[in-house]
């Protein structure tokens, strides 16, 4: 019966739509921060929308980040 009831997915919708507005607001807060070339923070925002794409975006970036061996 739980399962059925529709207010769940106003409560879910608003929580996800929330998370969503948060990740963008930290995208741009974090992009000048981390000196992000604007095509970094594009594929930030890209990644948002595409299924396990904040997951690829943050191997992109930890690769980014390490110092390449001589």
């Amino acid at each position: 019966r739980i399962l059925h009831d529709g207010s769940w997915v106003t409560i879910i919708g608003s929580l996800h739509g929330a998370l969503f507005v948060l990740y963008l607001v930290a995208v741009f807060l974090a992009a000048p921060v981390m000196r992000w070339r604007p095509a970094t923070t594009l594929l930030a925002l890209v990644a948002s929308v595409v299924p396990f794409g904040t997951f690829v975006l943050e191997w992109y970036l930890n690769r980014q980040a390490k110092p390449k061996a001589a």
